[in-house]
């Protein structure tokens, strides 16, 4: 009978025997030596809060909500472009967190935009209310009223007029949503009342007259700010197609029309005089070109 061989039992062979697996190195662990301060020296070092990067996002979040404000535009353009600077700069602190610096320059880049497109749309609506908006009617006979049959068979017959060649009478309204155009009188031949009006009126040149035409323009918006009353055009426009402004010649008419850079509110009124200088063979046979705002339909009145 065979005796078996103890476990760990170096063969007959002479070779060491193999360690049994409860003889088996295990490798140790090794740890580098702690630093000085006892912390381990490659441990991840925390991000520091980022306060000029939390700052900018701050300011940018005011900014943008301010830019949304059409009366508060200007402190939103203002702080804006200080967050936008607050936060480029933050990005660049060594040791401190990017984010809110990235959070911040988004938002102010984001505000910016939106900022210029509260202010072109602010901007289109005083526009469009300054200048006249809306579709222009014309009353060839304002003191009869809407609902008079004859009215009505008058306003029919008049629906091709307002052209240079069908001109509207003197004392029409014109009138959008906006302004409402009257032309009083017109006065041709007023050589002699342009003289008297101001001792330094020069004389028309041959073969021209001074007319005098009186207006009314009221304006007719909600604006809170009003508007003037220079957006609304006069023009005398000569029987061969010529227009002449008033400005042409430079005199001073008799009782002048009111100063167009004083502001008009709602329901306000100016009425003056306004002289051109127009040629004496044709001078009756010229219309008025009439424009209640800049942008509004040009309507014609007969000077006579």
């Amino acid at each position: 009978m065979t005796t078996p061989e103890p476990l760990g039992a170096a063969p007959e062979s002479g070779q060491p025997a193999p360690p049994s697996p409860t003889q088996q190195p295990y490798p140790q662990p090794s740890y580098p030596p702690p630093a000085p301060d006892g912390s381990l020296p490659n441990a991840p070092e925390k991000k520091q809060l980022n306060v000029l990067g939390l700052i900018s996002l701050i300011v940018a979040g005011i900014g943008f909500i301010f830019a949304c404000i059409p009366g508060a535009l200007i402190l939103g353009w203002v702080l804006l472009p200080i967050a936008f600077v607050l936060a480029l700069v933050s990005l660049f602190l060594n040791g401190k967190g990017k984010g809110l610096g990235i959070a911040g320059l988004i938002v102010s880049i984001v505000g910016t935009i939106v900022g210029v497109i509260v202010f072109v749309t602010v901007v289109a609506g005083a526009f469009g209310s300054a200048f006249g908006s809306g579709e222009t009617t014309v009353d060839t006979n304002p003191s009869t009223s809407a609902t008079n049959d004859s009215a009505t068979e008058e306003e029919s017959a008049a629906d091709d007029q307002g052209t240079r060649q069908n001109p509207y009478p003197i004392g029409s309204v014109i009138e959008n949503d906006e302004w409402r155009v009257v032309i009083n009188s017109v006065t041709l031949g007023a050589n002699d009342a342009v003289a008297a009006a101001n001792s330094f009126n020069e004389p028309p040149a041959d073969g021209n007259e001074y007319i005098v035409v009186n207006y009314s323009t009221t304006y007719l918006g909600d604006d809170a700010e009003g508007a003037l009353p220079g957006f609304v055009i006069v023009e005398y426009v000569t029987a061969d197609g010529t227009t002449v402004n008033s400005y042409d010649s430079l005199v001073v008419a008799p009782d002048p029309v009111f100063d167009t850079t004083s502001t008009l509110y709602t329901d306000g009124t100016a009425t003056g005089n306004v002289v051109f200088e127009v040629p004496t063979a044709s001078a009756g046979d010229g219309v008025l070109a009439i424009q209640p705002g800049m942008v509004s339909d040009k309507v014609f009145v007969a000077v006579k």
